[in-house]
Formats: structure tokens, C-alpha cells, sequence
């Protein structure tokens, strides 16, 4: 039985991931120097995609965390060292976490043997910011360094409004660790590492990530499409012309048109039959954001 060749929604790799063997080639040659690294896209567009593509190939350690998820300057450092301790080995991080100013709870889930962590609640986050990222320097070296990457970096102000300042003040000092920052606001994001003001100006090397394109993702569509139709070539483009490359959308509609294809071989016309379901799909989501407009808007 055929398998649906699409995929949207997730980090993806091969045979999912498309070219981007210019952004690939960038990427590694920086995470090979002393160098930190900056990646603004709009949501969807496979950074992380990207620069786990990259990280898997080098197989260095990587600690990475999503910054949305994070409430407290507590809960960040509570986040990062649960990451750390499953990177390294147990014992090792335990002794030195013996030595934080501020020590955290520490506890073995059973049902999942996760190290679960929680800090109390401070006046100063600086000791416990210090302690936690001056530990990852610690177990980072030069012959293995450590990749930490920080997603949706612009939600460091939401979190603290001394975040940035604090954070710079710790890894500017960092010899053994390549920092990626990721980011989906392009405003937010330059302002932190294009303003003279901001703590964190020109940190690192700053990289757009644009659509993939078009000529490529069509041999990729096209392949894929091949399986349950002999209009492959044509369906590909019309795809394309309405998803106009982006490439979360484009693995979506190839993914329900693939599905209509294989249960139906040759449908009158797959790609509307596809994005009408889409839009059923979706049916709630337009009607909570509706439900959100005054009678003016």
C-alpha cells in the first residue's frame, strides 16, 4: 500500500525535507566557527527544520528550547537545566548543580524517569541565570561544542523585561557554545540585534530564510504526486499557484489531494475537492477569530 509522501505540522527530514542546500551549506560553515547565528522567518517556513537538519549532521550536543512555552525567568532556567540533564551525563550536571547559589527541586518523574525541575520564585534571577548557562559552558568543550538553540527568541521581553540584558551579560563571556537564535516576528527580532541600544546588537550573524523554491519544490510535488496520478506535472503547478511556495501550506494541500488521488484515482478536480475540505477543517478556527471582531471591524 502507498504511503502519503507529505508532511506538514512537524519538524521534518528526509525524504521530507526540500533542497535548501545553500542555507544548510551557510549554517554549518558559522556553527563551525566561534560565531552565533541569527534566523528570521515568518511561522511555517522550516527554521527549526533547518537548523536541526544541520545540528543532526554534525552530531555535536544540542540543548534547545521554545521560548512561547516559557512563563518565568524561573521556569526558563528551570527548562534549560531539565534539557542539560538530558544531554549529559546525570551524575556529572548533579555536582555541579550542588554548587548553585540558588538550588532547584530536583526529581525523577517515574512514570517517564524525566528529570522534572521547579526554582522558587526570587527577587534576583541573575545568580540562577548565571548558574544554570555558566553550567552548560562548563560542560561544553572545544572539541565537542554545544549547540543551544533559543526558538521565538523575540518572547524574551514578554518574559522579563531584564531577560536580554541579563542573558547578555552571561554569554557574552561564552568561548565553548554556538548560540542560534530563532525568531518569526522580523520587527521584534531586528530590534533586538539591529538596534544600538538593544544588549544584544549585532551578536550574532543575522540570516532571512525565504520560501524554497519554486523549481524545486515542483520535483518534489511532482514525484510525490506520481504514485496515484498521471497529471502529476499539472496538479503540481496548480499547488503551487495557489500555495505560492509557502512551505507549511504547499505540504498540506499536496498531503489531501495525495489522499483524494489515492482513494479516487483521477478526480475531476482534486485540488478543490482538497481545499474545501481544508476550509470544513478549519470551520471552528474561522469561527472563533470571527467571534473575536466588533461590529466595526
Amino acid at each position: 500500500m502507498s504511503k502519503n509522501p507529505f508532511k506538514f505540522g512537524s519538524i521534518v527530514d528526509d525524504p521530507h525535507f526540500i533542497n535548501r542546500e545553500n542555507e544548510i551549506s551557510r549554517v554549518m560553515s558559522l556553527l563551525d566557527s566561534s560565531n552565533h547565528l541569527i534566523i528570521i522567518s515568518p511561522r511555517r517556513f522550516g527554521k527549526s527544520s533547518l537548523i536541526f537538519k544541520v545540528v543532526k549532521q554534525t552530531t555535536r550536543p544540542v540543548v534547545s528550547i521554545d521560548l512561547q512555552i516559557i512563563t518565568t525567568v524561573e521556569d526558563f532556567a528551570a527548562q534549560l537545566l531539565k534539557r542539560i540533564y538530558r544531554v549529559y551525563h546525570f551524575e556529572k550536571v548533579k555536582q555541579i548543580v550542588r554548587n548553585f547559589r540558588i538550588i532547584p527541586t530536583i526529581s525523577i518523574n517515574p512514570v517517564n524517569n524525566e528529570v522534572d525541575i521547579a526554582f522558587q520564585s526570587v527577587s534576583s534571577h541573575l545568580p540562577m541565570l548565571e548558574d544554570v548557562m555558566n553550567l552548560m559552558e562548563k560542560l561544553s568543550n572545544e572539541r565537542k561544542k554545544l549547540i543551544i538553540i533559543l526558538d521565538e527568541f523575540q518572547e524574551a521581553r514578554r518574559i522579563s523585561p531584564d531577560l536580554l540584558k541579563q542573558l547578555r551579560s552571561i554569554i557574552q563571556h561564552h568561548k565553548h557554545i554556538n548560540y542560534v537564535f530563532l525568531g518569526s516576528q522580523e520587527s521584534l527580532m531586528r530590534d533586538i540585534f539591529e538596534k544600538k541600544k538593544s544588549p544584544f546588537y549585532h551578536f550574532g550573524m543575522l540570516m532571512l530564510l525565504g520560501k524554497i523554491p519554486r523549481e524545486d519544490f515542483e520535483v518534489y510535488l511532482t514525484k510525490g504526486l506520481h504514485a496515484v496520478t498521471r497529471n502529476n506535472v499539472r496538479i503540481s503547478e496548480e499547488i503551487l499557484n495557489i500555495t505560492n511556495s509557502h512551505p507549511y501550506y504547499t505540504q498540506q494541500l499536496a498531503f489531501v489531494v495525495w489522499n483524494i488521488l489515492h482513494q479516487k484515482s483521477e478526480s475531476d478536480n482534486p485540488i478543490e475537492q482538497a481545499i474545501n475540505e481544508l476550509i470544513l477543517m478549519h470551520d471552528m478556527d474561522y469561527e472563533i477569530l470571527w467571534n473575536t471582531f466588533n461590529r466595526t471591524d
